[in-house]
């Protein structure tokens, strides 16, 4: 006789809600963790949100739904609602995932995938980041989902939800056409899916996305200026090994981001094995080979044409993102270990997935309060947004009368102040203009701005690149700002100059 868990029988008995259950406290955790202990918005979120402020529809920015989302749910509900939003997006991918693995290995062993998932560092610490990314892994899965639904069992209506989810992806991301593309060769390769495309249903899909495909290809269309150099260095003896060493760390990037996925497999599978007593089995009926080839085909493909077109265009992360490429990652797993999986080392199973549950999330408030003390490191979530945005705007009002409307100096800097201020000003790019179209030098010559800089010291000189860009700035003297954890961090100072209403001291064109 052997202990069998309460969560194993949960999985055989209830497996719908013990998705739920698991889901939904991840979502928890991670809307938790940055609202409660991020004084700043992470990553590029600040600069996401002053794009989306402006919903502009123009090629030079890219797909804009994440941007005109995230602002819609900052308005509705501040930056909590930004990271709420991006846990809608793993509750979305979690239950796509559900809901294809249920019609291909049984809703037992999808939930099984769906646990899986909690291993992948991709869908846990990185979301409060919102971005494209985030957005795309949810569209990603739903896309994939109402595709098997469609061609594979043959739905009608599944052809229309196909659609629209192919549509909102080519909003997303410029990975869309990786997955679509993918998707159409699979199709033209594959006898079921040559066979439902005989339907009106799929004609009409493929009918009305060929204007957002035209559209997403003018997005597109700037690329070929980064492609064509590196086009040129593959004839360079030397760029093949250049390019195979950044292939394949892209590889390993993603591989390393599955660790915690490696753990739970490997304690499941009886490793270290230390008695030989038998296990709990969790079995299903045979996987369908198409079924099983689907998974395959779509676990790996994206991810190796991602990676590899991010390598031909000189990027540093795949093309539109690491996350939407892992939402199959456990599904695959689940189908390669068989129709049916021993669970050994139950109890300690049990404790390593709430383990990789809790202790990042745990992990983040000790590093914000250890790493200033110890190493001194600047992060950026613990700038003080509130304070910077709040003070700026109140200065430019109280000199001039007016609202504070326009931002711009550092890009970051220029982001954060522009969130925070409670007249939410436009921002200006002033190191990219063409990246801030909203913003003419009129504008800023009418509105008048602050202009704002990382300062090193009291001197209120700004860097060249600021001046050349406002010649006439009248710089006041740095202003502080006191993080919550200030340690050994040198004091936060601020740069910035006020440029009027009415002045002339409007960037000047071409500066760099």
């Amino acid at each position: 006789m052997f202990f069998v868990p309460l969560y194993v029988e949960a999985l055989r008995s209830r497996p719908t809600l013990v998705f739920w259950l698991a889901t939904l406290t991840q979502a928890a955790v991670w809307l938790a963790v940055p609202s409660l202990f991020y004084a700043s918005p992470p990553g590029d979120l600040p600069q996401l949100l002053a794009i989306g402020h402006e919903f502009q529809f123009r090629a030079n920015v890219g797909p804009p739904l994440a941007y005109w989302l995230a602002e819609i749910a900052f308005r509705r509900g501040g930056i909590f609602g930004v990271y709420a939003l991006a846990q809608l997006c793993v509750i979305a991918t979690y239950w796509c995932v559900f809901a294809l693995g249920s019609s291909i290995v049984g809703p037992t062993h999808a939930v099984m995938a769906v646990l899986l998932m909690v291993g992948i560092s991709l869908f846990t610490v990185p979301t409060p980041d919102f971005g494209p990314p985030i957005l795309a892994m949810a569209l990603w899965a739903a896309v994939l989902l109402f595709y098997w639904r469609a061609v594979m069992q043959m739905r009608r209506w599944a052809w229309y939800a196909l659609g629209l989810a192919a549509v909102l992806l080519l909003m997303t991301t410029n990975a869309a056409l990786i997955l679509l593309g993918a998707l159409v060769l699979y199709t033209a390769m594959t006898e079921r899916g040559r066979a439902a495309f005989a339907g009106i249903d799929s004609l009409i899909v493929v009918a009305v996305l060929v204007v957002p495909v035209y559209q997403h290809c003018l997005w597109l269309a700037g690329l070929g200026s980064e492609l064509h150099p590196m086009l040129d260095r593959l004839r360079e003896a030397q760029a093949a090994g250049q390019n195979t060493s950044h292939w394949l760390r892209l590889l390993g990037a993603l591989a390393l981001a599955h660790a915690g996925l490696v753990i739970l497999v490997l304690l499941a599978s009886g490793w270290p094995r230390s008695n030989p007593m038998p296990a709990p089995s969790i079995a299903r009926l045979p996987v369908d080979p198409v079924a099983a080839t689907f998974v395959t085909v779509f676990a790996l493909v994206p991810a190796l044409a991602s990676t590899i077109a991010a390598v031909l265009l000189g990027h540093a992360l795949p093309v539109g993102g690491a996350a939407p490429l892992v939402v199959l990652s456990g599904l695959g797993v689940i189908v390669a270990l068989g129709d049916s999986i021993a669970l050994f080392h139950q109890r300690i199973l049990g404790y390593a997935w709430a383990g990789l549950l809790v202790v990042p999330a745990a992990f983040v408030p000790a590093v914000l309060l250890a790493l200033p003390w110890t190493v001194g490191l600047d992060l950026k979530v613990e700038e003080p947004a509130a304070a910077m945005g709040r003070f700026f705007a109140e200065s430019f009002e109280r000199r001039t009368g007016q609202p504070l409307a326009v931002v711009a100096g550092d890009t970051r800097t220029a982001a954060l102040v522009a969130l925070a201020a409670p007249s939410r000003p436009s921002v200006y790019f002033a190191a990219d203009p063409e990246h801030s179209p909203w913003v003419t030098p009129d504008d800023i010559r009418r509105k008048g701005a602050v202009v704002l800089w990382a300062a090193t010291s009291t001197s209120p000189d700004p860097p060249p690149e600021i001046k050349a860009r406002f010649p006439d700035l009248a710089p006041e003297v740095p202003r502080t700002f006191e993080r919550r954890v200030q340690g050994r961090i040198a004091t936060l100072r601020i740069g910035w100059a006020m440029i009027r209403p009415g002045s002339v001291a409007t960037p000047a064109p071409g500066a760099q």
